[in-house]
C-alpha cells in the first residue's frame, strides 16, 4: 500500500476512535464509529485476495446493521426523552437495542460469529488492529452506558461470551481463529465487571491489549499462521517460541504473569458484592481457553528435536522482521502483576 495513503488511514482510524472516546453527544459518536468502520475497509484488504474480500464484506455487513440499531436507539431514546446525550439514555428499549448494538461491534455472543472468519481471512497485522484498536471506541460508549445499562443482558451475554469464546477455541487450528475466539472469551470479562467496577474493565483491556500485540507481534516475526507451522518455531526461533509459551500462559490468566492481575481483581471484586456462582463460573469457564493455550505451547515449544515431527526439517536461516517494540511489549505483558496493590489503590 502506498505511504500517504496508509498514513492517511491510519491517521482517519485514530481520529475516528478519538471522536468516540471524547464524546458524550450520540451523534458524533456515532459518526466517530462509521469513520472507524469506513476506514477498517482498506485495511482488512491490504492483501488483495478473495479471502480478505469476503472478510472485509463480512466486516463491512455486520458492522453497518450494527450500527443501524444504535442509530435507531438513540433516535427511540430522543423522542421519548428529547436528549441526545449518552449519559441519558433513560428508556429501556433504547438502551437495550444500544447494548446490543456495540456487542455486535465488539463481537460479543450471541453476535460474535462474525469475528473468527473476518479475523482468519485478513493478513496479522489487519487482525491485530481488528482485535485490539477496534474495541476501544465500543467500549468506550460500553463506560458510559454502564449505570443504566440492563444487567442481565449484560451478565447473560458475558457468561454466553466466556462459554462460547471457550467451546469454539478447542477444535481451531489456525492461529488467527484460536485468538478471535480468545477475544471473543476476554470481552466477556470485561463486559461482567464493567457494571461492577468499570476500572477493573479498563485494566482488563490494557492488559488484553499488550498481550494481544505481543502474540500477534511475535507470529508477525516467524511468519506463523497455523499450529502446523508453529511446530517449527522452536527449531529455527527459540528465543520467540519462550517469549509465545510465557505470552500465552500470561493470556490465560496464570499466576505469576500479568494476565493473573485482572482475574484476580475482577474475582475479588464479584465477591465484594456477595455474588459467589458468577466468579466461578467464570473461571471454570476459562480453562477451556487455557485448554488451547496448552495446545498451541506443546506445539511451539514442547517438541522440540530429536522428534518424530517431520515438520521439523525445514531451512534455518529466513529473513525476520524487526519487532523494535516486541521487548517492551513482552516486559509490560507479563511482569506486571507487583504493580498489583498500587492499582488495586488507584480504584
Amino acid at each position: 500500500m502506498n505511504p500517504l495513503t496508509l498514513s492517511l488511514i491510519l491517521t482517519t482510524l485514530f481520529t475516528g476512535t478519538l471522536i468516540t472516546m471524547l464524546s458524550s453527544h450520540w451523534l458524533t459518536a456515532w459518526m466517530g464509529l462509521e469513520m472507524n468502520m469506513l476506514t477498517m475497509i482498506p485495511i482488512l484488504t491490504k492483501t488483495t485476495n478473495p479471502r480478505s474480500t469476503e472478510a472485509a464484506t463480512k466486516y463491512f455487513m455486520t458492522q453497518t446493521m450494527a450500527s443501524m440499531t444504535l442509530m435507531m436507539a438513540f433516535t427511540i431514546n430522543l423522542m421519548y426523552s428529547g436528549q441526545w446525550s449518552i449519559m441519558k439514555m433513560t428508556n429501556p428499549m433504547a438502551s437495550a437495542m444500544a447494548l446490543m448494538a456495540l456487542m455486535t461491534k465488539l463481537g460479543m455472543a450471541p453476535f460474535h460469529f462474525w469475528v473468527p472468519e473476518v479475523t482468519q481471512g485478513v493478513a496479522l497485522t489487519s487482525g491485530m488492529i481488528l482485535l485490539t484498536w477496534q474495541k476501544l471506541a465500543p467500549l468506550s460508549l460500553l463506560y458510559q452506558m454502564a449505570t443504566y445499562a440492563n444487567t442481565n443482558l449484560i451478565c447473560l451475554s458475558g457468561l454466553l461470551s466466556i462459554l462460547i469464546g471457550g467451546w469454539g477455541g478447542l477444535n481451531q487450528t489456525q492461529l488467527r481463529k484460536i485468538l478471535a475466539y480468545s477475544s471473543i472469551s476476554h470481552m466477556g470479562w470485561m463486559l461482567i465487571i464493567l457494571i461492577f467496577n468499570p476500572t477493573l474493565t479498563l485494566l482488563n483491556l490494557t492488559i488484553y491489549v499488550l498481550l494481544t500485540l505481543s502474540i500477534f507481534m511475535i507470529l508477525a516475526n516467524t511468519f506463523t499462521t497455523s499450529m502446523a507451522s508453529l511446530t517449527l518455531m522452536w527449531n529455527k526461533t527459540p528465543a520467540m517460541a519462550i517469549m509465545l509459551m510465557i505470552t500465552l500462559l500470561s493470556l490465560g490468566g496464570l499466576p505469576p504473569l500479568s494476565g493473573f492481575m485482572p482475574k484476580w481483581l475482577m474475582i475479588h471484586e464479584l465477591t465484594k458484592n456477595n455474588s459467589i456462582i458468577m466468579p466461578l463460573s467464570m473461571a471454570i469457564a476459562s480453562l477451556l481457553n487455557m485448554y488451547f493455550y496448552m495446545r498451541l505451547i506443546y506445539s511451539s515449544s514442547l517438541t522440540i528435536l530429536p522428534s518424530t515431527n517431520n515438520m521439523k526439517m525445514t531451512w534455518q536461516f529466513t529473513n525476520t522482521k524487526n519487532m523494535a517494540m516486541l521487548p517492551t511489549l513482552i516486559i509490560l505483558s507479563n511482569m506486571l502483576l507487583p504493580l498489583t496493590p498500587i492499582i488495586s489503590m488507584l480504584e
